[in-house]
């Protein structure tokens, strides 16, 4: 697949479709990236486990912190890569380790490994990378007060539903 561009049929798809979220460099931190991520993501009712060696055993926003993927001891839909790209090979072990095995790897803004995607996707896992499920779902959703960008699905016309995206929306918690 290639990584460059992606359809928002296929992103929303992926959020449409997750439910937990595993976040490996979760942080306890409230200015940094990944807290604010996780915050936003549970407001929205996704079920969101903190990753973090460091806070093992300690909550993140209300979330158990685990040392690793193979600690969290329920199913994962989705890992959220909040590292460099240099740790993905590791991170990708962990992943095709569990049992089961999660619906897709997700690699944040900036963070990018083809040969980890490779892996991934032989294993059946949907891969996103170098993007955020923050400002993926706040665009798709039309929520430009939170990302403050020009997403293009915005308008002052009335919305015509599209393809792919009848689902999409606020989740209900």
């Amino acid at each position: 697949m290639n990584h460059d561009p992606y359809e928002n049929s296929y992103i929303a798809g992926i959020l449409n479709s997750v439910k937990s979220i595993a976040v490996v460099g979760a942080s306890a931190n409230e200015v940094r990236p990944s807290f604010l991520v996780m915050k936003y993501l549970l407001a929205k009712g996704f079920s969101v486990i903190p990753v973090n060696p460091g806070q093992a055993g300690k909550e993140i926003l209300g979330q158990m912190t685990y040392a690793r993927l193979a600690d969290i001891p329920v199913a994962i839909d989705m890992v959220d890569i909040f590292r460099t790209s240099d740790a993905v090979p590791a991170i990708m072990d962990e992943v095709l380790a569990l049992e089961p095995l999660p619906k897709v790897v997700w690699m944040q803004l900036t963070v990018r490994h083809d040969e980890a995607a490779v892996r991934a996707e032989s294993a059946g896992i949907k891969v996103v990378m170098n993007r955020c499920p923050k400002i993926e779902y706040a665009r798709l959703a039309g929520e430009i007060g939170w990302n403050g960008v020009n997403s293009g699905v915005l308008s002052s016309k009335k919305p015509i539903m599209r393809s792919g995206f009848q689902s999409f929306g606020v989740r209900q918690k």
